[in-house]
C-alpha cells in the first residue's frame, strides 16, 4: 500500500475519532466513546505503518496539520463553530507548511 494512502487512512481515522470526542461527553456516553477509541486505534495503526517509509517528523507534521484543518472544517459544518480571521490565518499557515514539506523538502522521497 502507498505510504501516502497509509498516512491518509491515519488522518481520516484520527479525524473520525476526534469528531466524536464532543459527543462522548467526557467518555460518559458509550457509543461515541467507542467511536473515539476505535478511530484513534485505527489512526495509530496506519500512522505506524506509514512511519516505515516516511520520517516521523514529516509524517506527524502532515498528520497533525491535516487533522487540524479537517477538524476545524467539521466543527464549522457539523457543530456551527465559527472561526475568526486569526484562526483562519493560522489554519492557512498550517496548510502552507504541509504544502512546503510535500513540495520542497528533501526529507520526503516522492
Amino acid at each position: 500500500m502507498s505510504k501516502w494512502l497509509l498516512l491518509s487512512a491515519a488522518i481520516i481515522a484520527e479525524v473520525f475519532g476526534t469528531s466524536f470526542l464532543k459527543a462522548s461527553e467526557g467518555f460518559t456516553r458509550l457509543w461515541p466513546s467507542l467511536a473515539v477509541i476505535v478511530g484513534y486505534a485505527i489512526a495509530f495503526y496506519f500512522l505506524s505503518l506509514s512511519l516505515k517509509v516516511i520520517p516521523v517528523g514529516i509524517a506527524y507534521a502532515i498528520w497533525a496539520g491535516a487533522g487540524v484543518v479537517l477538524i476545524a472544517l467539521i466543527g464549522w459544518l457539523a457543530f456551527g463553530q465559527t472561526l475568526d480571521v486569526p484562526a483562519l490565518i493560522g489554519i492557512s499557515l498550517i496548510v502552507a507548511g504541509v504544502l512546503i514539506l510535500n513540495l520542497f523538502s528533501n526529507s520526503i522521497s516522492h
